[in-house]
């Protein structure tokens, strides 16, 4: 969130910390402002000097926006600016949670209010809401605003532009109140919905983008020892599925391919009854093990796409560690605290569909398993963001997904800030519309005319998985290789605890010793050097979509236009070398 942000000193000066107060003897757990990390002192010296009645702070998951809000809520208490607090959280799990947080450092949040009865005890400094509970009766949270000075913690604002209907409502419940303090940590959402309260600042275009009034990435996190460095481990290989019209189709998870057969292949690998996420899911629990040695409480989890998937995730998991994992599904009554017990017990794995996505604290939890088909930046940052809170130095996250374009584009943009943007242009008539949206266009309606793909439903007839790289810092490092292979095991089997400095040092080792040019038997050779190759390419062609902007699909159709050839699943080394040579003078310049 480029625009507007603030940015200021990164150390608290003498000067600025005499804008804190001292805590109130009841929320003497506060202390003093350097009990706070770093950011959380910068950006509330931001807010005390500032005094705003709207403030939004962006800050990557586990960066700790809730110690923030609440410091800023009990400032606001002990100087009479408000006298009560209303939180709004996007789940009922999380209204407990804030509840849980807030009277940890003295402050009374009744997580229980209910719009029915219409009011809370008056031993209570506020209440903790959901959005949809806001949205159902807006007059009367409208009239609780009113009654009381009250501070509005908006916890990941981002749901106020989930519909229009929860927006107006949010402005209809809300405008009377003193403070409000917004809070995000993943990417808004990139349709036209304007969010509540949030200040848009138009650019050259005229397309205007949110502004933030405090700003810290995952970037600075990392650098700052606050969240965990992620190891993506990315799996491919081939799958089958049949359609409704009764055609098989085949694919390679992992190599170029329209949209329509990537989405099909994805859910293919998802299937519980193939081999892909069985073979992801035993390597999951090998790295598992593995941190455990260094980290002995880490835990994993599987987020699952629904929950008859979950369900048979769990049972895989079962069979594989002899342990029963917690499984977790919304509609059931006993979900939060199956959450809760799961953050402060010992287990191996807790089996998700979307209760644990985002906002959760489960510190523990080191090891995940993408599973899914959801492929939005905002889901998969929400997801992400599980898994690096860091509790003490040289604690590592691995994350294990499929090699689908876009989730891998997620992950080596994991340090990006992105903007919520209206009025962004959506066809070819609009002043952004780049040629390149428009040939992947053009690709995908030529292959929905062919096979109508997208119009099916489809039959998973089978899947296997091959280990396809380790992606660190937007760095891809190994080769393809079968799952519980000595290259695979070497991956899976770094140490639980390394500084990112090491991780980065023991996988470009390990990317040394995995070139090719070592022994090997005559009929695997060009086996070998074919794979090496197309990997070369597929490293490359994300390097040039990352510096152009360009989607993956589109490079690659770009380079066969420029060099001949058929898909890369079927090219021959030459033609796979003649690409490499025509990308590497792309990105000199030459064209």
């Amino acid at each position: 969130m480029s625009a507007g942000s603030v940015k200021v000193i990164p150390a608290m000066s003498t000067s600025a910390a005499s804008h804190l107060s001292p805590a109130f003897p009841e929320r003497a757990a506060w202390g003093t402002a350097g009990k706070l990390r770093a950011w959380q002192a910068e950006a509330l010296t931001a807010y005390l000097e500032r005094n705003p009645r709207d403030f939004l702070a962006v800050a990557t998951p586990g960066a700790g926006k809730t110690t923030f809000a609440l410091r800023i809520a009990a400032e606001l208490l002990e100087r009479r600016i408000v006298d009560k607090i209303t939180v709004v959280a996007p789940t009922e799990h999380l209204k407990t949670q804030w509840a849980d947080a807030a009277g940890r450092v003295g402050i009374r949040l009744d997580p229980h209010f209910k719009n029915t009865v219409g009011g809370h005890s008056r031993e209570f400094d506020g209440v903790a809401l959901t959005y949809a509970g806001v949205a159902t009766k807006p007059l009367l949270h409208r009239a609780r605003t009113e009654n009381n000075r009250t501070l509005v913690i908006l916890d990941e604002i981002h749901h106020g532009g989930d519909n229009r209907s929860w927006g107006e409502a949010l402005r209809e419940a809300f405008e009377p109140a003193t403070r409000r303090l917004s809070l995000t940590g993943t990417p808004f959402r990139s349709d036209t919905n304007p969010i509540p309260y949030v200040t848009y600042v138009a650019d050259e275009a005229g397309i205007r983008r949110s502004a933030s009034d405090y700003s810290y990435g995952y970037g600075e996190a990392l650098k700052d020892g606050v969240v965990r460095p992620v190891l993506f481990m990315a799996y491919g290989g081939g799958m089958r599925w049949r359609t409704r019209a009764g055609d098989e189709l085949e694919a390679r998870l992992g190599q170029p391919l329209t949209k329509d057969m990537i989405n099909q292949a994805w859910r293919t690998a998802l299937d519980p009854k193939g081999q892909w996420i069985p073979s992801v899911l035993l390597a999951a629990d090998k790295r598992l093990t593995e941190v455990r040695r260094h980290v002995e409480d880490a835990g994993g989890l599987v987020i699952a796409s629904n929950q008859t998937q979950a369900r048979a995730y769990a049972k895989l998991l079962h069979d594989i560690c002899g342990e029963k994992p917690t499984v977790v599904l919304s509609d059931d009554t006993g979900a939060s605290k199956r959450i809760e017990t799961f953050a402060e017990d010992t287990s191996r794995w807790m089996v998700a569909v979307r209760m644990v996505s985002e906002g959760v604290d489960v510190p523990r939890l080191a090891v995940g398993v993408y599973a899914t088909n959801t492929a939005t930046p905002l889901f998969f940052a929400q997801a992400v963001g599980r898994f690096v809170r860091a509790r003490r130095r040289g604690e590592t996250a691995s994350v294990f997904l499929p090699s689908v374009p876009t989730l891998l584009d997620h992950a080596a943009r994991l340090e990006d800030e992105r903007d919520h943007a209206l009025d962004r242009p959506k066809s070819a008539t609009d002043p952004d519309w780049t040629p390149e949206e428009a040939l992947l266009e053009e690709v995908n309606r030529e292959e929905k005319a062919s096979d109508s793909l997208d119009q099916l439903s489809f039959e998973a007839i089978e899947s296997d998985a091959e280990f396809d790289h380790v992606l660190f810092d937007a760095e891809q490092f190994g080769l393809g290789t079968a799952p519980g292979s000595p290259e695979e095991e070497e991956y899976l089997g770094l140490p639980g605890l390394l500084e990112p400095d090491q991780v980065a040092h023991l996988l470009r080792s390990r990317q040394k010793k995995d070139t090719p040019g070592r022994a090997a038997e005559p009929e695997q050779a060009a086996h070998r050097a074919l794979a090496a190759t197309r990997k070369e390419l597929n490293s490359l062609v994300g390097a040039y979509a990352r510096k152009t902007g360009a989607p993956h699909a589109v490079v690659h159709a770009d380079l066969r236009r420029h060099c001949g050839g058929p898909a890369l699943d079927r090219a021959t080394g030459e033609e796979v070398d003649a690409r490499i040579a025509t990308i590497r003078n792309w990105f000199v310049g030459r064209r």
